[in-house]
């Protein structure tokens, strides 16, 4: 079992769901949505209070996505400022990324028997998966 795996299995199992939403919320992280741009969303801590900060112009399936991406983030980066990091330094956020997004995607497939779907792009259609994540399947 990889590690992302042994992780997403303990913490469906303290919180009894895969949804990234319930487990924000039983994590004590607060959900806020606004118009963000071109930004998907963000997650940060600001006084002791965790943050996840959603794009509200995104449909209900990218929200879902970018809820546990950063959910994520919120895991195995909790000390990173990304969005910091982007814009003051040459440091290379494309591993911090991936690490997100390759959570975000085994935490939304968590249980579901990939040899049910005939392809790839069926697994990521038919759970809401942006078609984009192919590569962490």
């Amino acid at each position: 079992m990889n590690n992302f795996q042994e992780v997403i299995s303990k913490l469906v199992n303290k919180y009894g769901t895969n949804d990234p939403f319930e487990i924000a919320e039983l994590m004590g992280i607060q959900i806020i949505y606004l118009d963000l741009g071109n930004t998907y969303g963000f997650y940060r801590v600001y006084k002791r209070v965790k943050t996840i900060v959603i794009n509200n112009k995104l449909n209900e399936w990218e929200k879902r996505f970018v809820c546990a991406h950063e959910i994520g983030h919120a895991i195995y980066h909790p000390d990173l400022n990304i969005s910091f990091l982007k814009k003051n330094t040459f440091y290379s956020v494309g591993k911090i990324e991936s690490e997100a997004n390759k959570f975000a995607v085994h935490l939304l497939l968590y249980a579901k028997n990939l040899e049910d779907y005939d392809t790839k792009f069926a697994i990521l259609k038919e759970n809401g998966i942006p078609y984009e994540m192919e590569m962490y399947l």
